[in-house]
């Protein structure tokens, strides 16, 4: 069984097999916690991303799917990239929001990690409230992880987000 663990913290700080990055569609970085990544991680990361440009994802990601490269020089083995949806009152992208966890799990599970840190996806300049993102990715993750990854850490930037992480987690 999978556990779910929370931290407050950086995700680019964490010791785990994978790190989901929440990606734009381009793959080449921007701002939060993709362009975070980026940083940290090293010039590898962009070179692997921009193969996958050249190659299967001319344009760009689609959203809810994930694609793994090299962590470069985090503290993993791998980033896995995810692109969430933007937030909209008119539409209801829940489904792809899931997706994102479900597939970067699923990727994780191919991978063999038995460790991946998730960010809170689309709850930053993508708009998605935060307790919504909390309900679907906690409930996602508990639906669809792979036995053999044994810990789902989300690793929340601030106390707020922890805090929302928390209550949704013992519901």
């Amino acid at each position: 069984m999978t556990t779910i663990t929370l931290v407050q913290g950086d995700i680019t700080r964490q010791s785990v097999d994978a790190v989901v990055n929440a990606a734009n569609s381009s793959l080449l970085g921007g701002g939060g916690v993709d362009g975070a990544i980026h940083r940290r991680g090293g010039p590898a990361i962009l070179a692997e991303c921009r193969k996958l440009r050249a190659s299967r994802y001319g344009k760009g990601l689609p959203t809810g799917r994930a694609v793994a490269t090299t962590a470069g020089e985090l503290d993993a083995r791998w980033v896995i990239h995810t692109v969430g949806p933007v937030f909209s009152r008119a539409e209801d992208r829940s489904a792809l929001l899931a997706s994102c966890y479900r597939q970067s799990l699923r990727v994780a599970a191919e991978l063999g990690a038995r460790t991946v840190a998730f960010p809170a996806i689309s709850t930053g300049i993508f708009g998605w409230p935060m307790e919504d993102g909390a309900r679907i990715a906690v409930r996602t993750v508990r639906e669809s992880a792979d036995p053999s990854v044994e810990e789902v850490r989300f690793v929340l930037f601030d106390k707020e987000a922890y805090n929302v992480f928390a209550e949704v987690l013992e519901a």
